[in-house]
């Protein structure tokens, strides 16, 4: 009987901090760029999903400056560099690569000492950005229909149990209990009406639903690792803290979900959605929590699932009917030799040898 609530004090430990970090000082403004889209063009067969880089390198991707989240100043920006997010489908799950730059940080079992990255969707028409949904409830008071069209699709990977190159997030054993947590990796599939509001699918203050499940399977890497035939868990910390480098978040899952609770955004092609990226650092090695928590914008951007094909597809498909279209034509010139070879074996005079009568 205890199990259920042992598992969402063990999964919701951590997302304490962060609600905590939502805790603002002043009035809220908000200046942001209008004219960045993040761009999820067709693409086929083109990612593997391990955490590592080498087959985005070239596709396009939006970039963005990191402001804390509560207080978006420039002065106050993430020092360690620019956030790039990049984005692909292939018609049946949507792909994303989040990469930023910061020096290595790992401490094994302390997630708010490692970096930590979510992505947040908008669901309810009504969910702002701002407030992660925005419903006014507080969370006594919350519920799916106080708070109805204030929803947020939320998925949050701290990387502190997560062995780098390692795949996580849904998995048989989670989501048989039907939530959206992940016991091994943390990759967690949330949703959420405000920041004290918030729950792994499947999962709320007043009953849970057996019919959800986690969606998302993610991986991380940083670009100091070189060790590239796979970790286990005794290798931690895989390299060592201060080193430069890149970190690597790839994430994917399908564009249409089974949910029926109104807990998971819904992609379709040709479509467009509202999303947003948060990443978490732990600066001078210290937990992380309130300024630490960055921010792509301040509010909602555009996420466009195309159907147009992207640029590394029709490279390599061009490539494919290239070599297709000379092998063609060498079969033809073959065929056209054998043809001719046979047509004059065949039309060739057949002469008969004279043999005189004295010779019979």
């Amino acid at each position: 009987m205890l199990r259920p609530w042992l598992l969402l004090l063990v999964f919701c430990v951590p997302l304490l901090q962060w609600v905590n970090s939502h805790e603002e000082s002043g009035e809220w403004s908000c200046e942001s760029d209008s004219d960045i889209r993040i761009q999820a063009q067709f693409g086929p067969g083109l990612i593997t999903l391990d955490g590592h880089a080498d087959d985005w390198k070239d596709m396009d991707g939006s970039e963005f400056s990191l402001l804390p989240a509560l207080d978006p100043d420039a002065e106050t920006e993430y020092t360690g560099g620019k956030m790039t997010v990049k984005a692909l489908h292939d018609g049946r799950d949507v792909f994303f690569m989040v990469q930023v730059d910061g020096d290595y940080a790992y401490s094994k079992g302390e997630n708010t000492k490692c970096p930590s990255v979510a992505l947040m969707f908008q669901i309810g028409e009504a969910a702002t950005y701002h407030d992660m949904g925005g419903c006014k409830e507080g969370v006594d008071s919350c519920t799916n229909k106080t708070c109805k069209s204030h929803e947020v699709d939320i998925m949050h990977f701290s990387i502190g149990n997560a062995i780098p190159g390692r795949l996580y997030g849904g998995n048989p054993v989670d989501n048989r209990d039907g939530n959206g947590g992940d016991r091994f990796g943390h990759l967690n599939d949330l949703y959420g009406w405000n920041p004290h509001c918030r729950y792994l699918d499947g999962i709320s203050s007043s009953a849970n639903d057996s019919s959800a499940q986690n969606d998302w399977k993610g991986a991380w890497w940083h670009s100091s690792l070189n060790v590239h035939s796979g970790f286990v868990e005794e290798d931690s910390p895989y390299a060592s803290d201060g080193q430069k480098g890149t970190y690597y978040f790839e994430f994917s899952r399908p564009l249409r979900t089974m949910d029926r609770l109104q807990q998971d955004a819904q992609f379709t092609i040709g479509g467009s959605s509202k999303m947003s990226v948060a990443f978490w650092y732990p600066v001078d090695g210290k937990s992380w929590h309130g300024s630490g928590h960055y921010s792509v914008s301040c509010d909602w951007v555009p996420l466009d699932i195309s159907m147009k094909i992207s640029m590394l597809t029709k490279v390599k498909q061009s490539s494919s009917v290239s070599a297709a279209s000379v092998f063609a034509l060498l079969l033809s010139v073959i065929s056209l030799c054998v043809s001719v070879f046979i047509g004059y074996w065949v039309v060739k005079p057949k002469t008969i040898p004279f043999t005189p009568m004295e010779n019979l």
